[in-house]
């Protein structure tokens, strides 16, 4: 059987080792997930679009999510990584006062907004950190101005 852990960094190892103790194999790509409850991610694991190699990236890197049909992508400053996760799952995992969903398929950092640009039709541009403007949609308007105090 195989489980992929999304527990803290504390925990991991023992949960880890416990687990292969009784035979049960972690693998970032199982369908089954033991995660903790009221815990957010400080990692979170993803794939090399070249090379495909699994890579652990910290949250605090995250600029911003973009989710493609199934394909999730994960923007940082410097690269463009292949998430190994649902768009939904992820963003269950993120801490909701760090991350903000601004559109069915994007979610962004708070932190790495440049530039909030307002347009005539309920609608915001942003301008992130890496250079990449996305669109906060007119079903999230009202929540991204809450969000941001606007």
């Amino acid at each position: 059987m195989k489980i992929k852990l999304d527990i803290s960094n504390e925990r991991y190892d023992e949960i880890k080792s416990a687990l292969e103790e009784r035979g049960i194999e972690i693998d970032d790509t199982a369908d089954l997930v033991l995660s903790e409850t009221n815990s957010f991610i400080d990692n979170l694991t993803v794939r090399e679009k070249g090379t495909n190699a699994r890579i652990i990236l910290s949250v605090e890197d995250i600029v911003c999510i973009e989710s493609f049909g199934h394909a999730v992508e994960v923007q940082t400053q410097e690269a463009l990584y292949q998430a190994t996760d649902r768009l939904y799952r992820i963003v269950s995992l993120l801490d909701p006062t760090k991350f903000l969903r601004i559109s069915n398929s994007v979610v962004i950092a708070r932190n790495k907004v440049k530039r909030i640009t307002p347009t005539l039709s309920s609608k915001f541009i942003l301008t992130m950190t890496n250079g990449k403007s996305v669109d906060v949609t007119r079903s999230y308007y009202y929540i991204f101005k809450e969000y941001f105090g606007i």
